[in-house]
């Protein structure tokens, strides 16, 4: 497989081959591609069941009638900016 890079990446990759950070542009390019696919497989594995327990918790908090409105938040973010400003 031949891969072309741009101008710019081959200067990162250049770079930082100099600073002694990889190998070479090949070494380079195969651990950062390595790292990429680890993280879209992280991603993509991820069905998000650790979030779950917090929506819940908003969605029984919204129930109970424990929110304020987008103008009052607004308000008090203001607020909050101005106690800053002094």
């Amino acid at each position: 497989m031949t891969i072309t890079l741009t101008p710019e990446q081959q200067e990162w990759l250049a770079t930082h081959v100099a600073r002694g950070a990889f190998a070479s542009i090949e070494e380079a390019a195969r651990q950062l591609i390595d790292e990429r696919i680890a993280e879209r497989e992280l991603a993509e594995s991820d069905d998000m069941a650790w979030a779950k327990p917090y929506a819940d918790e908003g969605l029984a908090a919204l129930e109970r009638g424990e929110f304020i409105s987008l103008e009052e938040h607004k308000a008090r973010n203001a607020a909050r900016l101005a106690s800053l400003k002094r």
